[in-house]
């Protein structure tokens, strides 16, 4: 089965509206779109002013019942489903931080994804599972993120909507074999792996990580990264890096998994919308290996 094109919205330019990443999105051939819950902004410190004009709806923490509302009607509108909702809110209020009120307003947020995620019609949410710290070591970041996910399982499983955890590098859960034994304790079918091939380059083979975790894989990110430049600069486009794309497909084919190869990349600093085409053709490519 051929799998599908998604788009991460990151990787469109900054100050599109909803609408216009939803018109993009499709234009350049997009089989699925990827949302991203933000902070909510003071009205005066809107950061595109056409969106007050034009009174068009955001995806932020205050999102509104009707608003909610008008975004999946784009999605009709459009026939792009939304198959997951994303955050980099996680960074700032980790489920592992020191401080005990910014790990609940972390919890809390990851159920306000998962009841966005449920009305725009999606079924998965992607969750940074922790931050280790010179200030928040390993071993209490592992404690403290398995509690808070066993905690979020149950309101998970009640709107039947997946928690995905990501490798992102934040110096944890660096190996398939420990994050899949992770997984396992939380045990609940609603709580698995929103896997990032790129970002495990640097420390692995991604073909590895995805038959280790098995079913345990919600959703897949795609971006590639050079090895030989080794750092957060050696992330690039796609089919442009050390990825060994062939070695991805066979492994996702094998592990019976069908759902979108969501890009998730940095906007091009000129003619940014030209990246969503560029990244649609690299994707024919990939999906049909």
């Amino acid at each position: 089965m051929t799998l599908l094109k998604g788009m991460n919205v990151w990787t469109l330019p900054a100050g599109l509206t909803i609408e216009e990443q939803f018109a993009l999105t499709k234009d350049a051939g997009f089989d699925t779109i990827e949302l991203n819950l933000s902070e909510s902004q003071p009205q005066d410190n809107i950061v595109s002013k056409d969106l007050a004009l034009n009174d068009s709806p955001t995806l932020t923490l205050d999102v509104t019942a009707t608003e909610l509302a008008e975004i999946r009607a784009l999605s009709d509108k459009y026939e792009l489903p939304i198959t997951s909702i994303s955050t980099s809110l996680h960074w700032n209020y980790s489920l592992t931080d020191q401080d005990a009120a910014t790990r609940q307003k972390g919890i809390e947020i990851v159920k306000k994804m998962i009841d966005v995620c449920q009305s725009l019609g999606g079924d998965t949410v992607l969750v940074v599972p922790g931050l280790v710290k010179q200030t928040e070591s390993y071993d209490v970041c592992y404690d403290r993120a398995l509690a808070a996910l066993k905690e979020l399982a149950p309101y998970a499983e009640s709107k039947e909507i997946y928690i995905g955890i990501e490798n992102v590098w934040n110096k944890f859960l660096l190996s398939p074999i420990e994050t899949r034994d992770f997984i396992d304790k939380i045990d609940s079918p609603f709580v698995g792996m929103y896997f990032d091939a790129g970002n495990v380059l640097q420390f692995g083979f991604p073909e590895q990580w995805i038959l280790i975790l098995g079913d345990r894989i919600k959703k897949i990110h795609v971006k590639d990264f050079n090895t030989s430049i080794g750092n957060i600069y050696g992330f690039t486009t796609l089919l442009n890096g050390s990825l060994n794309w062939k070695n991805l497909v066979e492994a996702i084919h094998e592990i019976g998994y069908t759902g979108p190869l969501t890009c998730e990349l940095s906007a091009y600093t000129e003619n940014g919308q030209q990246l969503a085409y560029d990244t649609s053709r690299a994707l024919d490519y990939i999906v049909n290996l």
